[in-house]
């Protein structure tokens, strides 16, 4: 356990400061999280869910943690511009993991909303906080959700009240700023009560040349008939290390769709975990990676449909260049009694190298006889017959296998249901295929 040993000594020689710079919600759980780290350790590679990415060697390094809540002098306001073409948001901030409250957004939301950080919230509605943090990512589940409960102080919450309409978009901007190898353990907690309405952008950025793990645990409960969009768009340098995992509770008739893109990163682990627990509900599971070089994106999903009438749709996508590595795990289990179910679950890969690899593993566990469920995977390269019909044409066979890439991204994209948003991320897709997008420095959803 070397690579556990460190972070339990971190935890158990600064507990106290931790504790004193979080607040008392945050706080209960570490105990119990510690333990459950002590007990479980890091997934081993090679384990039946992480079987192409080495979490140990991921943590072994000794990253800087900001224990003490140190302020970074940056004002990320002035720093990252944010004017989406047809997309007007209410802007906020997490420089690594502490929740940036030295200015606010001028919105005006509806009576009862409240949108900022995690630490405040849990100390301003204790009672609230306490029904919903860590219920839905338990510490038991596994040791970097453990190690992330643990040691997170701040977060972002998002909390809408019965029957409201948050009609403006929320987009949430994940910094990493310093000047030494650091660490962030960042939370989000997303509570939908019932008949309520939201969208949350949340991207995430490198902005330094140091190395950069986060782990991040994000917690959504859709109350009964509430509908919510979650973006998630990863534009980080490729030193930025990520595992970050999702964790989704659905009531009666709640619709939701999650949507996780990748177009710049080092190494992620994206887990998402969905429990439909009302019936007709609904989700849209969708993602997508770009990657090239020695990036590195693994995908685990997990969808249960614990009850009759629900629906699913699960669409991955992913295209690999050079000596990129890709995985995705997907697993649907309809349960006994769940009748009535609809799950369709496809991963699409495309491998234009020899030496990139992807390794797919859909899988279906059904306990009910009236369902209608599929999944599928296809990896594969270029249709050559499509090239050479282009060539013909009088475009190159470069440009005609960058055109051929962005379509193949699309149907990801056309998931969106933010019109500006849909139509910035076809140019920043475009832009990555033709190797225009480096990593950003800013937020590059916001700028052309």
């Amino acid at each position: 356990m070397k690579a556990e040993q460190q972070y339990i000594d971190v935890f158990t020689q600064y507990k106290d400061l931790i504790d004193r710079h979080s607040s008392g919600v945050m706080n209960l759980a570490r105990q119990q999280a510690l333990q459950d780290f002590e007990r479980l350790g890091f997934p081993a590679l090679g384990e039946e869910d992480y079987q192409y990415t080495d979490v140990g060697k991921a943590f072994t390094p000794d990253y800087g943690l900001n224990l003490n809540r140190l302020a970074i002098p940056v004002n990320p306001y002035n720093v990252f511009r944010c004017d989406v073409p047809n997309l007007s948001t209410a802007l906020y901030f997490v420089v690594n993991d502490s929740f940036y409250d030295q200015i606010a957004p001028s919105v005006q939301y509806p009576e009862g909303v409240y949108v900022g950080g995690l630490k405040t919230f849990t100390e301003q509605y204790p009672e609230v906080a306490s029904r919903y943090y860590g219920q839905a990512a338990g510490s038991g589940h596994d040791g970097i959700l453990a190690l992330n409960t643990m040691l997170a102080q701040d977060g972002f919450v998002m909390y809408v009240p019965e029957g409201v309409v948050v009609e403006k978009p929320v987009q949430l901007i994940n910094i990493f700023r310093s000047d030494v190898n650091t660490m962030a353990n960042r939370r989000v907690l997303v509570i939908m009560e019932p008949r309520s309405e939201a969208k949350l952008l949340v991207c995430s950025h490198s902005a330094d040349p140091v190395d950069f793990l986060a782990t991040e645990v994000v917690e959504i409960f859709a109350g009964e008939g509430a509908h919510f969009d979650y973006y998630d768009l990863e534009e980080s340098s490729r030193r930025t290390t990520r595992f970050s995992s999702l964790h989704l509770k659905q009531a009666a008739s709640s619709n939701v769709l999650i949507n996780g893109m990748t177009l710049n990163n080092g190494l992620t682990r994206n887990n998402y975990y969905i429990d439909l627990e009302g019936e007709y509900a609904e989700t849209t599971l969708c993602g997508m990676s770009i990657l090239d070089k020695q990036q590195h994106v693994d995908t685990y999903s997990f969808v249960n449909h614990a009850v009759p009438n629900c629906t699913s749709t699960e669409l991955f996508k992913n295209v690999l260049n050079d000596q990129a590595t890709g995985a995705f795990s997907g697993r649907i289990l309809v349960e006994e009694g769940a009748q009535k179910t609809a799950a369709y679950q496809t991963n699409r890969n495309l491998v234009a190298t020899k030496k990139a690899r992807m390794y797919s593993k859909p899988q279906l566990e059904i306990y009910a006889d009236d369902v209608k469920c599929s999944h599928g995977m296809t990896t594969g390269q270029l249709d050559e017959n499509a090239v050479f019909y282009m060539q013909s044409r009088g475009i190159s066979l470069e440009e005609a296998r960058m055109i051929l890439s962005v379509a193949f991204t699309a149907d990801v994209i056309d998931h969106v249901r933010l019109e500006g948003l849909k139509e910035r991320l076809h140019i920043l897709v475009d832009k990555r295929f033709r190797g225009e997008l480096a990593h950003c420095s800013g937020c590059n959803v916001c700028h052309s």
